[in-house]
Parts: structure tokens; sequence; C-alpha cells
């Protein structure tokens, strides 16, 4: 009997709850009906509000714990949360005091994994990261399973994986706040606040984020930001082969930057990568990427293959994404910088000429400062939206180099309105980018429903 095979037949008896009825949820709930276990599904909302998905429920045969009090008297052995639920919830707390075993699917899928996982998180530039080392490992012929935060489940997946495959997994903080697992092969690409919304401090944040390399064994690697204070300060707590990649400074084990070209230093042996010109995708944010999945695929990828992925690949969507140029203005979308140092790092540094930049969203409790300095040398018009819109401009009207007019601020109550008067504003050779800094729960469910509202209106003007 297979580890799959014998966990399943470990809670034949027990009863599974999921909470959470969105999509994600779905083909796990699946995977439990069909091996014959007691399934409740778990939401806030009310059948009516559930649409379809409340329907697509019931036909699978799963009990429905439905309304405000959801998780009140729940009749469960195992709850599979969601990552958006805060971990230390009232209800999921007194559930473990009576004995109830909280999980989460990725959780599990660690436990059961038959193959190597590399996993990376990161407050920026994980999806494109993670993306990145996906696209290594089947460009040179291995067989990828890529999911986590980035998409799809995978627990459903585990039957055809096999061990010479390869799980490629993004975790967010509300997923490794939990994880008492660690992958083989970890990154964390940097961390800066965010999420402070959800998490009760900082240090709940970067705990999380370290979670990620915790419990590696010594025949791990660790891949971890050079430049970053505080992915740095994780060096000392790695068990494995440790790895770091840097802009700024020769690595010993690692890769780097050494003018425009990369560079990979293998404990001192130094190879030639590629210049950063080979990269198809813009910004320095995506050459430090890039470095991290280097050195996490190193020895298993030859340089061509590296070298050849980079010139084809064409990047993550809602990333810095070339939308259409209308009127000789060009129009990009960037819904993915939910947080001042993504904008700062991604759009802002993108671009020689001031841009024109469409911010704002719900807010995460983050400090807006020292995006406003960047902000006054890199953007001419600001459009503003969303509850941060007066965080963003008190902190770039309080920047040392604004001036009245040094960006012209204009607020706006939606999308449409914004892109409209985008569109008044610019002219031929201008750029404008969506790029928030700010989460999209104020206006949509998430930033790719965000990022796709923008390119409609945007493929709409005519």
């Amino acid at each position: 009997m297979n580890k799959v095979d014998s966990f399943f037949e470990s809670i034949k008896d027990k009863k599974v709850a999921f909470c959470g009825l969105g999509i994600s949820n779905f083909p796990v709930m699946e995977m439990f009906v069909n091996r014959g276990i007691d399934v409740t599904a778990c939401d806030k909302r009310d059948f009516n509000s559930l649409g379809d998905n409340g329907k697509r429920a019931e036909k699978l045969g799963v009990r429905l714990s439905l309304g405000e009090d959801y998780l009140k008297n729940l009749d469960a052995d195992i709850v599979f949360r969601t990552p958006g639920m805060r971990y230390n919830m009232d209800e999921l707390t007194q559930m473990r005091s009576r004995g109830v075993v909280i999980t989460s699917e990725m959780e599990l899928f660690f436990e059961l994994c038959p193959c190597k996982i590399i996993a990376i998180t990161g407050s920026d530039g994980k999806t494109t990261t993670t993306s990145i080392v996906s696209e290594f490992l089947k460009a040179a012929g291995k067989t990828v399973y890529l999911g986590g935060n980035i998409g799809r489940p995978l627990l459903p997946e585990i039957d055809k994986i096999k061990r010479d495959d390869y799980a490629v997994v993004e975790l967010s903080s509300f997923q490794l706040i939990s994880m008492r697992k660690s992958p083989d092969i970890s990154i964390v690409t940097n961390v800066a606040p965010n999420h402070l919304d959800i998490h009760k401090d900082m240090q709940e944040y970067i705990d999380s984020k370290k979670n990620i390399l915790l419990h590696q064994s010594a025949f791990s690697k660790t891949v971890l930001n050079m430049d970053n204070e505080i992915s740095n300060s994780f060096s000392d707590d790695v068990r494995g082969v440790l790895c770091k990649f840097s802009r700024r400074n020769k690595v010993k084990n690692g890769a780097y930057l050494n003018g425009t070209k990369i560079i990979y230093s293998d404990f001192g042996k130094e190879i030639e990568i590629m210049d950063i010109k080979d990269i198809f995708i813009p910004g320095m944010h995506n050459v430090e990427n890039y470095m991290a999945a280097i050195s996490a695929v190193w020895g298993i990828i030859d340089v061509d293959t590296i070298v050849k992925v980079a010139k084809n690949f064409k990047g993550v969507e809602h990333r810095a994404e070339f939308v259409r140029e209308f009127e000789g203005v060009k129009y990009y979308n960037d819904s993915i910088a939910s947080s001042p140092t993504r904008t700062a790092s991604g759009t802002l540094s993108l671009y020689d000429e001031k841009i024109i930049v469409i911010a704002g969203g719900y807010d995460k409790n983050l400090d807006y400062d020292e995006l406003g300095e960047i902000i006054c040398k890199k953007v001419k018009t600001l459009i503003l939206m969303g509850n941060t819109a007066d965080k963003i401009e008190a902190s770039t009207k309080k920047a040392s180099s604004y001036s009245e007019g040094n960006p012209v601020i204009i607020r706006v109550s939606n999308m449409e309105e914004a892109v409209e008067r985008a569109r008044e504003v610019a002219v031929k050779g201008d750029r404008v980018s969506l790029s928030p800094a700010s989460a999209s729960f104020d206006l949509y469910k998430n930033f790719m429903e965000r990022g796709i509202h923008f390119k409609n209106i945007v493929n709409g003007l005519r």
C-alpha cells in the first residue's frame, strides 16, 4: 500500500470538513468523496450567495454548513482551512482544544508528495520566480507539477506524481504559518511589510515566511536574497546547502550580478551564465527573479537551457504585462502590485521616463512614505482610487521632492473613470500602468479580476 492509500485508509471512519466553497476546493473535496470519506463543506455565505458553487457541492454529495455560524458546532474530526483564514481565529483554536485536526491542502500535499518539492515564497516576485523555475525544469524535459498559491491545488494530482518528477510550489505567508514540513529546495525572494491586516504584527509575518526553511533537512538547499535584510537574516537557520543571490555583492555560492553579466559562483568556481539583455521580461526585479531561480536549479539544469528559457519566457499575466498601444500610448497591467514595495520595485523601476500610474485599493495597513518619494521621481500623473487613495496622496505630498503638479494627482471612483482620465491626459509616447500598490479587495475578489477588468477596459478603447 502506497503512502496515499495508507493515509486514506487511516481516515476512512473520520469526518472531514473543508472551509470555503471556492473553485479550488472542489477538486480536493471530490478526491475525498471518491475515496469514500464523509465530507462537509463550510462557508460563511448562504446557499443563494454561493450561486452555482452551492448546487455543485450538493451534486458532489457533500453536506453543507453555511452562514455566519458555519464553524460553530461543526461535526468534524479533520478540518481543512483555507489560506486566507486566520490560523489563530477563535473557532479554529476551540476546535484544536477539542482534538480536531486542523490542516490544509498544502500541508497534506507536503506530507504525501513522492517527488522533490521546490517551493518559493517572498513579499514580491514569488509568482514569476516560481514560473521561471517551472519553465527551466520543463525545458530540460522534466515532468513538473506547478501549484500552490500560484493556481490549482496539487493534492488531487498526487496519484499521478512519480518519484522523478518535480513539484514547484508558490507559498504565501498564510499557507506557511502552520506548516511543519519544508521543501527539498526553498527560495525566499525577499521579505517586506505586507498582509499586516491579517497577521497580528510584522514579526508573525516574518516567522511565517521563515517556516519555508525551518523544517528542512541537512540534505536540502535554501536560496536567500543577500540584498534583502530580512531574507538574509534567515541564513543562520539554514540546515542544508545555503545559496544566495545578489545584484550588489559577489557571493560564495549562488548567482550574482557583475556589471550586466549574471555569474554563478559554485563555491568559488565561477561560470558566466548570460548578459541581462538576454532576459526577455524587463526590469531589474526580474533579473533578481532569474538569479533566485538559477540558484535553485543549479546542478539540475544546464546553462544552455537557462539561457534559452530567459530569451523566450514572456512572463506572467498581471505583472508589468503589455496590454496594447492606443493613440500612441502604451498601456500596462501590473495588477499584482498589491504593496508599495511591489509598485516601487516593479513598474516604477522599469522606465527611464516619467509615466502615468493608476494606483490605490484595499488598505493592508502598510506605510506609503517611501513609495511617495519614488512616485515624485518616476510619475508625471498619479490617478488614485480606492481605500488607500488618501494615504498614497498624503505620502506623495509630504515627499521631499514633491512640488505642486509634480506629480499631477487625479482622484477617481472606479477603474472605468481611471482609464478614461489616463486617456485624456496621455500624449503620444506616454506609458500608462495600473500598479495599485494596494490589495484589490475593496472593489474586486482578487488582483486577477482587477487586472482583467483593467485590460478589458483598455482593449475596449475606440
